[in-house]
Parts: C-alpha cells; structure tokens; sequence
C-alpha cells in the first residue's frame, strides 16, 4: 500500500545517497512532530471544552490581540463562511465576544475573555518546561536555523490550508465534493 504522499529529493542528480536518506527522515519526523501537536492539541482542546480549531483560534486571538472574523480566516486559512460559526460557538461558550472597533464603528472585532481563559495556561506548563530545557541544548546559530525553518514551514502549511479550505461556495477543483465527516 502506498503511503499518503511519495518523498522527493527535488533534485533529480541527487535522489540516492545521504540526501535521499535525510529528507526521508526531515518527512517521517515532520509527520511525527504534527501527530504529537495535533494529539497534544486534542487533549487541551478537550480539557478547555472545545473543538481542536476552537482551541487554535483562541492561541491566535491570544497571541495576535483582538481580530476580524476575516483576519482570523486569513490568519488561519479556514474558509471566511466556517470562522463565523466558529466565532459564534466560542462566542456561546464564554471564551470570546465580539465587539464594536473604537475607532470605527461599522468593525466588528474578536476578543478574547481573559477571565474566562485564565487558568488554561497550566495545561502548558509541562510542554514549555520540557521545550525549554530542550532550547538549552541548543547553540543560537542552531536555534536560528531552527526558527527560520519552522517560520517557513508554517507558511507553507497555512498555504496549503487555504488551498483545502478555499470558500465553501467554490467548487472543488476536482469536480467532487469531499465526504463529510
């Protein structure tokens, strides 16, 4: 059985050897880092009430400050006609209200409500620690590869995303609807 997607060199003189090797491990370690974000991500979201894309939306308000709806999609390449319902679930659930931008008004603004997400912050205390002591081990050369590459990547996954995601009201580019979970 193949698996989900095949490892490329990118280079057509160099798909043996040391390098073929090495990017077979950045993909199998790239796939192992994700499964462990997602499953941690999981067990947060499940400790705070909410759905893991819930829980992400709140990591970015918190990170970022208050945002549009439409910021919010762009920030995380959810489709624009998802993050409202999005908003409003958070909104019901006491972790988020929307609110009129001061300086204009016809702006609506996401917010989060910091009371009600003040003791969450202990569910990271372990991860931090442990990420922290790993940082150490680390020269400052390293930590800005580190960096540069995850900076990066992220960019493109949040790509990726949006190309998934797109509108609801587009068609997908295939000709066929996705199943619905």
């Amino acid at each position: 059985m193949e698996g989900w997607f095949e490892v490329s060199t990118g280079d057509p003189d160099r798909r043996g050897g040391r390098r073929a090797e090495l990017l077979a491990a950045l993909h199998e370690a790239g796939r192992n880092h994700s499964n462990a974000a997602v499953m941690f991500h999981a067990a947060v979201s499940a400790r705070m009430g909410l759905g893991a894309t819930e829980e992400k939306t709140l990591d970015l308000l918190e990170r970022l400050g208050p945002l549009t709806a439409g910021e919010i999609a762009e920030r995380s390449g959810l489709a624009p006609a998802s993050v409202s319902g999005l908003i409003d679930r958070l909104e019901r659930k006491g972790f988020v209200r929307r609110v009129r931008d001061t300086a204009d008004r016809r702006r609506v603004i996401v917010e989060i409500d910091h009371d009600r997400i003040a003791g969450f912050g202990a569910l990271f205390e372990g991860l931090v620690r442990r990420l922290n002591d790993l940082y150490a081990s680390y020269t400052d050369d390293q930590l800005e590869l580190i960096l540069d590459f995850l900076r990066r990547s992220a960019s493109i996954q949040r790509d990726a995303t949006a190309e998934l995601t797109g509108d609801a009201n587009e068609p997908d580019p295939k000709g066929q609807d996705m199943p619905q979970a």
